[in-house]
């Protein structure tokens, strides 16, 4: 799943309407935690991509990348609900 979802780095960070609407419910620190790895994913895919690595090579990098992310969301939850 992880690394599908690194394939939407391909693209510029954005949140659309209907994110916009799905983070509604959502605490200010997760969402910006969500955008900083948005900008730093897509600046790091496109700056791996311009030396010529592989774009498989760089999806799994992303993954990687994604899963740190998603644990300093889960961390912030954690210390949230305490």
């Amino acid at each position: 799943m992880l690394v599908e979802a690194g394939w939407a780095y391909r693209f510029h960070a954005k949140v659309s309407k209907e994110m916009q609407k799905r983070q509604d419910g959502t605490s200010l620190k997760v969402r910006d935690i969500a955008w900083k790895a948005q900008l730093r994913l897509t600046k790091r895919f496109r700056m791996m991509a311009n030396t010529g690595k592989p774009h498989n090579v760089i999806v799994v990098a992303m993954a990687r990348e994604i899963a740190a992310f998603m644990w300093a969301i889960a961390q912030e939850i954690q210390i949230a609900s305490k």
